[in-house]
């Protein structure tokens, strides 16, 4: 289009593409350089750097009285930063912060805010001025130190970088979000800072591990702890990293009960949602041992109480709760600072000597402005000096000229006076004619001639430079020091909870309502046959133990239920308890149905997909399934056999394909067959008969056959017998069997059967609660066709259990 045309119709063709990328390649540049990034030298964004120079202009010193926080907003955006007053009090409500800034720049009066997340005050209602540190930023600014450029409306001048006598990048970090970039600087250590920053003056080839021998890591507000010291070395050396952040936790007992105590936490945890959050996953069942929390922080410092359950192993639950919650985080530092207003990824090195490079040109240009003031007075003395040697003829001269300017010229024509020295002389007063005045300026202009040496050999000697940078920074250190808050530890975040438990053998006992606990294996001592036993928990009336177990701390726990399906536990997540007390209720450990029971506890040491489960159900249906199917078992079950209408699950094996499977009814009948017989299904699978059940049978036991082991049928009255297992036959899958327990009204139905050797130790379960473990070598042997001795004393009580207890 012509200019012509564009003038008559106010329109003119742009390319949208081109238009569109110029125009947002200003507005990132825009967000880099003018709002979201820290500059490397000062270690501020534009708006801090304006809200600590917008104090000075309003005096708000360090020893002088606050302020409103609207005062300095409103002066702040209206001189220097026009983007809105609540960014601009948000960003000094957060340097006054001191949980979130680690050596604070604003010193705040009133509501700022807590740890909870609590917002701060109103503008209106707070106050504010500079810290002592903040007035270290903010030295030597008025000798000609760092560039000044006119503000947004050229109606004032604002410093373009602070002079920051100390490293502020380094010790308070920063962290901001521009365009298709970030930034997440951690804060340090003051001392460790300075003596990083001398170390590299004294030798700028010292390496960055040397570095990180002073500088140990990041030096967190709220401290808490690092775990280990990869992520910190990875970024000092490359300006990424990610280190792993944990809380300060203390196990203590009190009034014989177990607590965990918080008394630090990670940097920029809100407190109050992790009090909330540890009392949910207490509430879900997600953690178990809280009974409960209680938050007695106050402006000390943290402390939140976690009372345990008697039963509870506090390192098991304290390790938990560092897996679940913000009690350990991940801090991710990107050094991306600009430099020379380009953005860089920068290293500790890097970090450290654009720090030194600023600071040169600081020391440098105030060294200069010093010197030329100290000349300049030095100047102007050395005419006085003149004037008082020739104090009569001067006064002639003043009394004889009509004006400054006539005066001036004649001091020139006869003593070689300068313009500036002229207009000393003529500002003299009478008073200063005397011999003490010259006395008093000849020991001005001593010392003026030895500063100005000083300052001459300042900028003529780099060492001498060097040394007073290295001098004034030792005196922020001294000044503004403190102890490192932080710790650093080893790395111990890939400890697994069973790295914590100790290993040994357990006792898991589970009710017929559904109350499972764990106790020591030794709760139990052999007795001879024919014993009372002892009581195995104080249960309610109708309740009795109905599966028992012996397995491993930290073996896997894989429980089967009546309904098909399988979920899975470790051994120490199921809660200790005595012998004499009821347990935990299994629904709290297990997302169960309603009517659903446990079948089948199998504890498992580690996956094996050339094992299989072996499963049998009430009606006489079996299935095996390859174990590689249930390796991924969901926190809420996955089906382990698909059942028909009214059956249950009651036995499940792991076995190795080349097992004899023996089951026993309820009426004494038993068959035993090749698990080869049985062909393998999958996991949703119903499975296939396992032996033709007479009216009113049922299978209640099954187990693997072994011809040198024993078959113990334990009868619902207490009777019970061995017998060989070579005596048993292998059948087809799917007959009737043969007889193996001969049943009478002494003896009752058949409670249980197991194979089993002469070794071991048996546990029989009656209904009332009382257990008897007796060795079976007591046991005696006898044929199929027989119904055994009395093993257990009854009274008004059945037999419903029998496990056997594998010796060492």
């Amino acid at each position: 289009m012509t200019e012509n045309n564009f003038i008559e119709s106010g329109i003119i063709d742009v390319d949208i593409d081109k238009k569109m990328r110029s125009s947002y390649l200003d507005y990132s540049m825009s967000v880099i350089v003018a709002r979201a990034l820290p500059d490397v030298r000062d270690g501020l964004k534009p708006v801090h750097r304006r809200i600590i120079y917008g104090m000075q202009e309003l005096n708000l010193a360090s020893n002088g009285p606050y302020r409103k926080s609207a005062r300095l907003v409103g002066d702040v955006m209206g001189k220097f930063h026009p983007h809105g007053d609540s960014s601009i009090y948000d960003a000094t409500v957060r340097l006054a912060q001191d949980f979130s800034t680690r050596y604070p720049l604003v010193d705040g009066q009133g509501n700022f805010g807590n740890i909870d997340g609590d917002g701060a005050a109103a503008m209106r209602y707070t106050e504010v001025k500079m810290t002592k540190l903040a007035e270290e930023m903010l030295r030597d600014i008025k000798k000609d130190t760092v560039d000044f450029v006119p503000n947004f409306d050229e109606s004032e001048t604002e410093p373009t970088i602070l002079p920051s006598r100390f490293p502020n990048l380094i010790v308070n970090g920063s962290s901001g979000i521009a365009v298709g970039m970030a930034t997440n600087m951690a804060p340090h250590n003051m001392n460790e800072a300075i003596d990083g920053v001398i170390a590299y003056i004294d030798n700028d080839n010292i390496s960055i591990d040397e570095l990180n021998e002073i500088i140990k890591g990041p030096d967190f507000p709220t401290g808490a702890q690092i775990m280990g010291t990869d992520g910190i070395k990875k970024a000092y050396k490359t300006g990424r990293g990610k280190i792993t952040v944990r809380a300060i936790a203390e196990i203590k007992t009190v009034k014989k009960r177990e607590q965990i105590v918080i008394t630090e936490l990670p940097y920029q945890v809100n407190k109050s949602t992790l009090v909330m959050k540890i009392a949910d996953l207490a509430k879900n069942k997600e953690i178990e041992g809280i009974s409960n929390i209680t938050d007695a922080s106050n402006k000390k410092g943290i402390n939140i109480i976690i009372d345990l359950k008697r039963d509870a192993n506090a390192e098991v639950v304290l390790n938990k709760l560092y897996k679940n919650t913000q009690m350990q985080t991940t801090f991710g530092i990107i050094n991306l600072a600009l430099v020379n207003g380009k953005p860089e990824i920068l290293n500790l090195k890097d970090l450290i000597r654009h720090y030194v490079d600023h600071q040169v040109e600081v020391v440098t240009r105030r060294t200069v402005f010093d010197l030329n003031k100290a000349e300049a007075r030095a100047h102007i003395i050395e005419g006085l000096f003149i004037a008082l040697d020739n104090i009569d003829r001067i006064i002639k001269i003043v009394r004889g000229s009509k004006d400054d300017k006539e005066a001036k010229e004649k001091f020139h024509e006869e003593f070689n006076l300068t313009d500036a020295q002229s207009q000393a002389i003529l500002d003299m007063r009478i008073r200063r004619l005397t011999g003490l005045e010259r006395e008093r300026l000849q020991d001005e202009y001593d010392k003026l001639q030895a500063d100005i040496k000083w300052f001459k050999e300042i900028l003529e000697n780099n060492e001498v430079l060097m040394n007073l940078i290295k001098e004034e920074l030792t005196e922020i250190k001294e000044k503004y020091g403190d102890l490192r808050r932080t710790i650093i530890s080893h790395d111990d975040t890939d400890i697994e909870i069973e790295d914590i438990i100790k290993k040994e053998d357990v006792v898991i006992t589970l009710t017929q309502f559904g109350y499972i606990k764990r106790m020591s294996e030794g709760t139990y001592k052999p007795q001879k046959r024919g014993g009372r036993g002892v009581s195995s928990g104080n249960m309610r009336e109708d309740d009795f133990v109905k599966e028992l177990f012996v397995t491993s701390t930290h073996d896997m726990i894989l429980f089967f239920t009546s309904l098909g399906n399988v979920f899975k536990l470790k051994a120490y997540e199921i809660p200790q308890d005595s012998r004499t007390s009821r347990g935990t209720a299994i629904v709290n450990l297990l997302d169960l149905e309603e009517d659903e029971k446990i079948s089948s506890i199998i504890p498992v040491k580690e996956y094996d997909p050339e094992l299989n489960f072996l499963m049998v159900t009430e009606n006489g249906i079996i299935k095996r399934t390859s174990f590689k199917e249930y390796k991924n078992i969901r926190k809420s079950g996955i089906i382990a056999i698909k059942l028909n209408e009214g059956d249950k699950l009651i036995n499940v094996h792991l076995t190795k394909n080349d097992e004899n499977v023996i089951l026993v009814t309820k009426k004494g009948q038993s068959i035993r067959f090749d698990e080869e017989q049985v062909r393998k299904s999958g996991r949703n699978s119903i499975g296939v008969k396992s032996i033709e059940l007479a009216e009113g049978d049922k299978v209640v036991s099954s187990d693997i056959a072994d011809d040198n082991k024993y078959l113990l049928v334990v009868s619902e009255n207490g009777y019970g017998k061995l017998t060989q297992l070579s005596n048993y036959k292998v059948q087809n899958r799917g007959g009737k069997g043969i007889l193996t327990y001969k049943i009478t009204n002494k003896t009752g139905d058949v409670a249980s059967a197991s194979v089993v050797d002469k070794e071991d130790d048996i546990m029989i379960i009656a209904d009332s609660g009382i257990i008897i473990r007796i060795l079976t070598d007591d046991i005696s042997v006898q044929g199929r066709n027989t119904s055994g001795v009395k093993l257990m004393n009854l009274k008004d009580a059945k037999v419903v259990a029998v496990a056997r207890y594998i010796g060492d």
